[in-house]
């Protein structure tokens, strides 16, 4: 009875869900996380998709989210005005609602 009881329930796919703001960090923060991330052996979910104006997210951004036993959120100045990134995060939370606060990443000028 176990057995099927633990058969029944979702499997991890992915260690880590990336969220993020495409515009603000795609190319250089979350591109370098992710890699860094990888080469660790750290299996991660990085949303490759532009999403159309208007469009939810869709059911599979929501089953990674599920299926991630942790998410990082990469808080970048324009995240909160994304329709699409708020999505995420109340997925997020409504899914792990306990998380770890890291603080703020700030880059100094020299």
């Amino acid at each position: 009875m176990a057995a099927a009881a633990a058969s029944s329930s979702p499997q991890r796919r992915y260690d880590v869900f990336l969220s993020f703001r495409g515009e603000d960090t795609h190319n250089n923060f979350t591109a370098h996380l992710d890699k860094e991330l990888r080469t660790e052996g750290i299996d991660c979910f990085i949303d490759e998709e532009k999403l159309e104006r208007g469009k939810t997210i869709s059911s599979a951004l929501v089953a990674a989210i599920e299926n991630s036993m942790f998410s990082i959120i990469v808080l970048s100045e324009n995240y909160a005005s994304s329709r699409w990134c708020v999505e995420k995060l109340v997925k997020i939370l409504e899914c792990k609602p306990n998380f770890l606060q890291c603080g703020s990443l700030r880059c100094q000028k020299s």
